[in-house]
C-alpha cells in the first residue's frame, strides 16, 4: 500500500475487474459516467439521485460518486471536478440476488456455490460473450424455516412476503438454498429439482406460483430495494477492503456489512 490517493480511473477498473463487466455488451458494463481527475480520498455510493444530492455531496465533502442508475442525475448541479462511476446490470447479478459468493459466505455456505440458470448475450456482430449465471445453489447446516426467515430478515432488515412451504424431507427445515436474480416456473422447477428447499429472491412473481405451490418451495422475498441497499454496503465493505483508507460514505450513514473474504468473489 502507498499513501497516493486514489484515481476515478483505478477505481474503475478495479470494480470493472470484480463485477467482470465483460460479460456484458458494452451498453451493460457501466464504467466512468463524468470523467474528473480530482484524487480521490472521500467516495459517495448511492442507488440514485435525488433532491438533495448536491447538498450531500457538499456536506460530505466527496471527492467522487458511484451510481446504481444515474440516468436521472443533473450534472449540471454538481461540482464539475467531482467523478462519477456507475453499474447497474453488473452490480444487480453479482452484488444483490444471483451469483453472489459474499452472500452465499455470509449464509455459512458449506463449499463453493453452484450456478443456477444462466444469461448469454450476443454482440451486434454475432460474437457470444462469456455466459454468467442467473442465480446460485449451496448447502448449508440445516435449520428450521423461521430461524433461516429470521436470519435473512435481520441481514436484509426485512422482508416483502415469506411463504414456509413443504421441504421435500416433510419438515420445514432449510439445508440447500437457491439465490436467483429471477423468479419464474422454469427456475423455480429447477432448484427444486437440485434439491433446494427455499429460493431466495428480491421480488416474488405471481407466474412463478403454481411452481411454488407444484413443489413445496419455501419461498423468501426481500424485496428487490432491499437487495439493493444491502448489495451497496457489500460494496463499500468490498471497496474499504480494497483500499483500507479510503472512506466511502453511504447516505444514510449506515455501517458496511462485514464480509468474511472478498476474494474469489465473481
Amino acid at each position: 500500500m502507498t499513501n497516493q490517493l486514489l484515481s476515478l480511473r483505478e477505481l474503475a477498473d478495479f470494480l470493472q475487474n470484480e463485477l467482470a463487466t465483460d460479460r456484458y455488451l458494452k451498453r451493460e458494463q457501466g464504467g466512468i459516467y463524468h470523467h474528473s481527475d480530482r484524487p480521490i480520498s472521500r467516495l459517495g455510493l448511492a442507488l440514485e439521485p435525488w433532491p438533495v444530492l448536491p447538498k450531500w455531496l457538499e456536506e460530505n465533502k466527496l471527492d467522487a460518486l458511484w451510481l446504481h442508475r444515474p440516468w436521472q442525475l443533473d450534472r449540471t448541479k454538481l461540482p464539475p471536478d467531482v467523478g462519477i462511476v456507475y453499474h447497474h446490470l453488473p452490480f444487480d447479478e453479482a452484488l444483490t440476488m444471483g451469483y453472489n459468493t459474499l452472500l452465499a459466505n455470509l449464509m455459512n455456505s458449506l463449499g463453493t456455490p453452484e450456478p443456477l440458470g444462466y444469461k448469454q448475450d450476443t454482440t451486434d456482430t454475432g460474437e457470444l460473450l462469456p455466459k454468467r449465471a442467473i442465480g446460485m445453489l449451496f448447502d448449508r447446516v440445516e435449520q428450521e424455516f423461521d430461524a433461516v426467515l429470521r436470519e435473512v430478515s435481520t441481514m436484509f432488515g426485512g422482508y416483502d412476503r415469506a411463504e414456509a412451504g413443504r421441504c421435500q424431507t416433510g419438515q420445514h427445515t432449510i439445508g440447500r438454498i437457491a439465490v436467483v436474480g429471477a423468479m419464474n416456473d422454469a427456475l423455480v422447477r429447477e432448484a427444486h429439482e437440485r434439491g433446494a428447499s427455499l429460493y431466495l429472491t428480491g421480488q416474488y412473481r405471481k407466474p412463478a406460483q403454481k411452481a411454488v405451490d407444484d413443489t413445496g418451495m419455501a419461498v423468501i422475498a426481500v424485496g428487490h430495494y432491499r437487495s439493493e441497499e444491502w448489495g451497496m454496503r457489500a460494496l463499500a465493505a468490498l471497496l474499504h477492503e480494497r483500499w483500507p483508507t479510503l472512506n466511502v460514505v453511504l447516505p444514510d450513514n449506515s455501517e458496511p456489512v462485514a464480509l468474511p473474504t472478498t476474494k474469489n468473489f465473481v
